[in-house]
């Protein structure tokens, strides 16, 4: 759902009184790039003239006495190794964060290491690194990445890796950067777990699949296949209805005084997203609760359906305004997605086929449900009303595809929070 996220708040910045210009390219805090991938090798994987400096530096931390997430942490897994692809992602830095609570010897897998260490990067990450060491490895390249496997195994007391934990997506979830990241990378995750004889792989994937017309549900199903017909490793794949996150975006939009947009007569469509905090806590009680082994496992939030109006409406209570809504009508999909594949089957362009591919994921999420009924299938304590009222006070992060204008957070945002936190 934060694919079409990116669309919501194209209309609605439509209908804003700012103006705002939008480079739609790949954000540097996504979970991965492709812009350094090439094919290589015959095992089909993707290979990277990225070079990863992993172990510069590589120490295992003792999360019960270095994070202040650890004393709910039990003793006994900390002699347990999780390594988590996507740490710097939206539900990987979290899940990062409840790894080292519950005690696991935490290895978070960046790009970038310097984006999490450097001063800026405490300031929009803060606290959701402590406790786990950060090793910077480009999961796009396969021979690295076992390399980097192969030398955390060494370091953990058992002399291998328990988990490795995917939460790598695509950003945009057109063709191209679906089947390196949905697909290519997290088979390298898979692969390379496999050589250094890991036991236990835990995949975020998503709730869409179940109805794939989309490149990217198709490059994630794809991978869901390669996991659950391996041997080697057991698994447990988590598909999540929506993130907040993908239903927050327009709050900066309505607080500027634009009306909360929204498709059809705005109870087309219900969902039941969850929090990244319990899906996090979800994920990584994936790790020892073997009711969920070897099982694909659908996740909403605790609430009740909820229709994009109804979501509007929890906005509008959370800013204190009178709602103020507007109505776009469905047909404007599929005149954009064909008008824009009609100019890429005529001139061949890449570039406008993707500009399709987005306008059928905006048009996915308008239409179809994102919504688990079954109590087995809900889970988290926190609503989403609660997160709106959180984020109206405190603000929320910048992403450009979902949360377009939100701020990156400053010195001073920083301990604006703190005193609300205190």
């Amino acid at each position: 759902m934060v694919k079409t996220a990116f669309v919501v708040n194209a209309l609605a910045s439509f209908f804003s009184p700012a103006t705002t210009v939008l480079a739609f390219a790949p954000s540097s805090s996504s979970s991965s790039s492709v812009s350094s991938s090439s094919s290589s090798s015959s095992s089909g994987r993707v290979s990277s003239s990225l070079h990863a400096n992993a172990f510069d530096g590589f120490n295992f931390k003792n999360p019960f006495t270095s994070s202040p997430f650890a004393p709910a942490a039990s003793v006994r897994n900390g002699d347990k190794v999780t390594v988590i692809a996507g740490a710097t992602g939206y539900i990987g830095k979290s899940t990062v964060r409840e790894s080292v609570r519950q005690g696991y010897r935490t290895v978070a897998l960046v790009r970038d290491r310097k984006k999490v260490e450097s001063d800026e990067g405490k300031l929009l990450y803060g606290t959701f690194f402590e406790g786990a060491d950060v090793v910077e490895c480009d999961v796009c390249d396969a021979d690295k990445l076992t390399e980097t496997l192969r030398e955390i195994s060494t370091r953990g007391k058992s002399g291998s890796i328990d988990t490795i934990i995917s939460c790598l997506a695509s950003r945009s979830g057109i063709k191209k950067d679906a089947y390196a990241i949905d697909y290519q990378a997290t088979l390298n995750c898979l692969e390379s777990g496999r050589t250094v004889n890991a036991r236990h792989f835990v995949l975020l994937s998503a709730y869409c699949v179940k109805n794939p017309w989309l490149q990217f549900q198709q490059a994630k199903l794809k991978f869901e296949a390669a996991l659950t017909s391996q041997q080697d490793m057991t698994y447990s794949i988590v598909r999540p209805t929506a993130f907040f996150k993908s239903v927050s975006g327009q709050l900066e939009v309505i607080q500027q005084g634009a009306p909360f947009v929204m498709f059809g007569d705005g109870e087309v469509t219900r969902c039941n997203p969850i929090s990244e905090a319990d899906l996090a806590t979800y994920m990584i009680d994936c790790i020892k609760d073997r009711s969920r082994l070897n099982k694909i496992i659908n996740l909403g939030g605790p609430d009740e359906p909820l229709t994009m109006k109804r979501q509007g409406e929890m906005l509008y209570n959370a800013v204190g305004k009178k709602p103020n809504f507007f109505y776009a009508p469905l047909w404007l999909f599929d005149t954009i997605i064909d008008s824009l594949q009609w100019v890429a089957d005529t001139f061949k362009s890449e570039q406008f086929e993707n500009a399709a591919e987005l306008g059928r994921i905006g048009k996915y999420y308008a239409v179809e449900d994102m919504l688990t009924t079954d109590s087995s299938e809900k889970f988290g304590t926190m609503t989403l009303q609660e997160h709106y009222n959180k984020i109206a006070v405190e603000g929320q992060e910048y992403d450009p595809y979902t949360t377009m204008f939100a701020k990156a957070p400053t010195e001073k945002s920083v301990e604006i929070k703190e005193k609300i936190a205190a």
